[in-house]
């Protein structure tokens, strides 16, 4: 039954969770870390850790999508971000970290702006696809729903595997008197690749996006701590209680197709380790990772994180903030070993120590673990 809250007269509300919300509770037979197994397949593509990137320039560069390939995951390149429209993003890059040290991040805000009004230049996207590529790992992009019928096919010939359609809001069908609305049902039929799509925060956007054919459904919109679309436009997705009622519209849609999964994505809320755990807890099959990422030694953003909301050039809703870096490598902060107690390295060697504990030898499995609320 939904807890509703009534807030004045003739106006309830729902109340909502996050993740630190919740608490996983132990009730079967503990078993070894080492029975246990942390792999994730969406359609042919088979990953050794259920963990997708935010698509930020902050923590995503071509080489940076490579190495998280390599280490089982999914990189994904934003194609409307800075290697998609200017030579030397390095150099851009620091200079990004200049303004913040002179100034505050709306100094660095406006630079973004500034970058982002840039044409995209196809060979530049082409030559940065084309690098994670050629290294043999799983090639993912993500696109913004009004540039996603334009730039598809530049993708796909360059060599994209996995689509990622992304905004803050999207809906199956956006409404606009302006321009031709992106049909998302459509569109995935015309696609040779999976697509994965969202970000949603409740029942309904989730199984209307799952009747378009999606491959994975995102749910949230990357919310953390440089995230300011709760203080502009008054949306806030809780995260929990979101993940939950889209893991209910999979089952429901499961049923509905006779046999057809889609794949549920929490971005947003996750900063630790627990969190990981606890979105998978709730029902994400993965998690997509930005912040958390932003403090390994080979992230681009030189110790700064931010989404590719800062760049939007009237309403941006992201801050650029400063994350603590340190020399800890990717492969570290995912795997280990962790010297630091507060669950922000190790991050999937702690999700399967979790499953471990609960017993659970798979993340499917996983998805059943018992949940308290927190009082």
């Amino acid at each position: 039954m939904r807890d509703l809250v009534e807030i004045g007269m003739g106006r309830t509300a729902r109340r909502g969770y996050d993740f630190d919300d919740v608490q996983i509770v132990p009730s079967r037979r503990t078993r070894s870390s080492r029975d246990v197994s942390t792999t994730w397949q969406i359609d042919a593509y088979r990953f050794g850790i259920p963990l997708l990137t935010h698509p930020t320039d902050a923590i995503v560069s071509p080489a940076m999508a490579v190495r998280i390939g390599e280490l089982g995951g999914l990189g994904v390149l934003n194609a409307e971000g800075l290697w998609a429209r200017h030579g030397g993003v390095d150099k851009l890059l620091f200079q990004l970290s200049a303004a913040m040290d002179e100034a505050d991040d709306a100094a660095a805000i406006r630079l973004l702006q500034q970058w982002h009004a840039a044409p995209i230049q196809v060979e530049l996207l082409t030559e940065a696809i084309g690098q994670v590529a050629s290294s043999g790992v799983t090639v993912a992009a993500r696109v913004s729903p009004q540039h996603a019928r334009d730039l598809a096919p530049e993708l796909l010939a360059a060599g994209v595997e996995i689509l990622i359609v992304q905004g803050t809001i999207v809906s199956a069908e956006h409404v606009s008197r302006a321009a031709e609305p992106l049909n998302l049902e459509e569109f995935i039929a015309s696609m040779d690749v999976p697509v994965i799509a969202g970000g949603v925060g409740d029942y309904r956007t989730a199984m209307h996006l799952m009747r378009t054919g999606a491959a994975g459904v995102i749910v949230g919109h990357g919310a953390g701590a440089s995230t300011s679309t709760a203080d502009v436009l008054g949306i806030r997705v809780p995260m929990a209680t979101a993940v939950a009622d889209a893991a209910a519209a999979r089952r429901d849609y499961l049923d509905e197709t006779g046999g057809r999964y889609v794949h549920v994505i929490a971005d947003g809320g996750v900063y630790t380790s627990g969190d990981v755990a606890k979105a998978i807890a709730c029902g994400a099959d993965a998690v997509m990772l930005g912040q958390p990422l932003a403090a390994a030694a080979e992230a681009p953003g030189n110790g700064l994180y931010w989404t590719a909301a800062a760049a939007h050039p009237s309403l941006p809703r992201s801050h650029v903030i400063e994350v603590p870096r340190s020399s800890i490598g990717i492969d570290t902060l995912l795997f280990g070993p962790s010297a630091d107690p507060g669950g922000t390295v190790n991050l999937f060697g702690a999700l399967r120590r979790a499953m471990a504990k609960t017993g659970y030898s798979e993340l499917k499995e996983f998805q059943k673990v018992g949940l308290t609320v927190r009082p």
